[in-house]
């Protein structure tokens, strides 16, 4: 026996050695269009506001005043936050202009984007085949969400990355290959869970993988101990991604823990639908993020996406070659126990709400491509028929091979192409567009500079409307230019950022709550910097 690994057939079913040419020309090929769909003007094109402008702000402080965060961005619900993990993540490319640019921080996004379709061409040809690889790297590649998500400062456009390393890792460590591959998986999927506490739901699957692997090692002697040592080692090094939290909670009386105690106290995410009714949107909302896009916004699309993907999967789970048979059946269960969870415990995910709600599941969005990918691929290969379950041979023909020469046209080829033309096709008419429509960080910064020409260096203070969004989207830029807004009271100049996504009639609130903090008071600059954003700057009248 190989040091390191399990003998048996598992480690030979699918070769992890070096691509050939031709596979590795095409990879190259679509990292290429990856590249140029996700790093020209990213200043522009990702969205820009209370999130991008708070977390450049911790980032700056970070990276310029030497405040170390402890924890993370705000969730969405309740008291509590995400992992600190993100923002020492970030910091290399934060300090790249001392905070004040969050140009170089969208390039890490971007890269990282870059990445996951690398990735998913790893974790799909170690279950599938080269073909699979290839056809998942394309289907991220020109993804509309997914390139939405590497244009975009948010902390759970990370995760995809992360996502599929730790399935990947836990692959290779299932196949039996260097027992190491399991602290890897943990690895990756701390920063999956640091980045967003809801893809801590991959450890479940992770997690049985790494169960059925020291269940199955115990046939060899020593091999238990050995996954088992690997396994405490990955789970220590998700304890020790937690120090930073744990310092946090006693010096704040845990305030993180009684945060998450008082969210589930309340029911959690409330839910106006029934749960049959969330379970099946969830489905359909899962299994068609990455390929088809919003439920709401492409109804039909989105249904035959989410159906071909499960309906792909069931067969590949059924039909395929043991080894991908045996991944399906992995991914099956594990985007099963996604819906399952998420359907029944995350309400939002199943309501028509402004904001946006995909995030809760981002873990699971390249699993969602894998599963798709091995789907198309085996529909390439289908006339191998049901002899392919069986004949160990045809482990090692061309069904792992790419190469032009091995290309023969059959009715499951060409439907392969269509099927691939079709989600490539729809994901290019809907890729995000240039500019933002909220004009991205350059019309924060224009706004910012009309806001310090108006206010000049006398103190003043930015009040947001409603109060629970901060306004930090301009308070970054007027920060980084030397402004430091004071609070409300004792000043004359009050700037209102007013947004009409929860506001009615904006101009008009913004001048009630002005004259509520100052009296009688003068307005000297009204304009709209984003598509339902309102800047108002008063003056106290003397």
């Amino acid at each position: 026996m190989a040091s390191g690994s399990m003998p048996g057939p598992r480690t030979a079913d699918v070769p992890w050695g070096r691509p050939s040419r031709a596979e590795g020309l095409a990879l190259l090929t679509v990292l290429a269009l990856a590249a140029l769909t996700r790093l020209p003007g990213l200043a522009a094109r990702g969205q820009w506001d209370s999130d991008q402008g708070g977390q450049m702000l911790t980032l700056r402080a970070f990276v310029q005043e030497g405040v170390v965060p402890l924890v993370g961005p705000p969730a969405s619900v309740g008291g509590f936050h995400h992992g600190a993990l993100y923002y020492w993540l970030l910091a290399p490319a934060a300090a790249v202009s001392g905070g004040n640019d969050p140009v170089p921080v969208l390039c890490m996004f971007a890269l990282a984007g870059i990445t996951a379709v690398a990735a998913a061409w790893w974790v799909a040809r170690g279950m599938g085949g080269p073909l699979a690889g290839i056809i998942a790297a394309l289907l991220l590649a020109v993804s509309a969400p997914a390139i939405a998500g590497s244009v975009w400062l948010w902390n759970p456009n990370l995760v995809p990355l992360p996502s599929l390393v730790a399935v990947g890792a836990a692959w290779r460590g299932w196949q039996g290959r260097h027992p190491g591959w399991w602290v890897v998986s943990a690895a990756a999927l701390t920063i999956a869970g640091q980045l967003h506490v809801l893809a801590w739901l991959l450890a479940l699957p992770v997690g049985a993988l790494f169960a059925t692997t020291l269940l199955r090692s115990a046939t060899w002697p020593g091999e238990r101990r050995r996954v088992l040592q690997w396994g405490l080692a990955g789970i220590g090094v998700i304890a020790l991604s937690y120090l930073p939290l744990l310092a946090y909670e006693m010096a704040h009386d845990f305030a993180e823990t009684r945060g998450v105690l008082a969210f589930l106290a309340a029911g959690g995410s409330p839910a106006s639908a029934g749960p049959l009714t969330r379970l099946f949107v969830v489905t359909i909302r899962l299994l068609a993020w990455p390929l088809a896009g919003l439920l709401t916004t492409a109804p039909v699309p989105a249904v035959l996406a989410a159906v071909g993907v499960g309906a792909g999967l069931v067969w590949r789970a059924v039909v395929a070659p043991r080894q991908e048979r045996a991944a399906a059946r992995w991914l099956l269960a594990s985007l099963v126990g996604a819906c399952l969870v998420l359907g029944l415990g995350v309400g939002a995910l199943a309501e028509v709400t402004p904001l946006t709600v995909d995030q809760y599941h981002a873990a699971f969005d390249p699993l969602v491509v894998v599963s798709a990918a091995l789907a198309i691929a085996g529909l390439a290969q289908a006339d191998g028929g049901a002899a392919s379950k069986t004949s160990p041979k045809l482990m090692t023909r061309p069904r792992f091979r790419l190469h032009p020469t091995n290309a023969r046209l059959t009715g499951g080829s060409v439907a392969a192409v269509l099927v691939s033309l079709c989600v490539v096709g729809w994901n290019i008419a809907r890729w995000p567009p240039a500019v933002s429509p909220d004009g991205g960080w350059p019309a924060a910064e224009a706004a910012a500079r009309r806001l310090e020409a108006t206010v000049g260096h006398s103190p003043f203070a930015l009040v947001s409307l409603p109060s629970f969004k901060p306004a930090d989207a301009y308070r970054y830029p007027l920060v980084r230019d030397g402004f430091r807004p004071v609070t409300a009271s004792g000043v004359r100049q009050v700037v209102v950022l007013c947004d009409d996504l929860f506001v009615t009639d904006c101009p008009a609130a913004s001048g009630a709550e002005a004259r509520t903090l100052l009296g009688a008071v003068t307005q000297t600059l009204a304009f709209s910097p984003a598509p339902g954003r309102h800047l108002t700057v008063y003056v106290r009248r003397n």
